[in-house]
């Protein structure tokens, strides 16, 4: 399978309580952190809920 790295551009702050569950639960810890994840159709739909939050590329 192949892996995606992600990065969050955006801040967290007055979004809603499920966008912010997802940053955490994706492993993000803090603005312009990265975590590298296998792009199973799980972390794909993470993926889609803080798209405009988040910034990914293929590795």
């Amino acid at each position: 399978m192949k892996s995606i790295k992600i990065t969050q551009v955006k801040s967290t702050i007055d979004r809603p309580k499920k966008q912010k569950e997802t940053i955490k639960a994706l492993g993000i810890k803090k603005l312009n952190h990265s975590v590298v994840k296998v792009a199973t159709p799980q972390i794909l739909g993470m993926v889609a809920t803080v798209d405009h939050l988040i910034k990914v590329e293929e590795v």
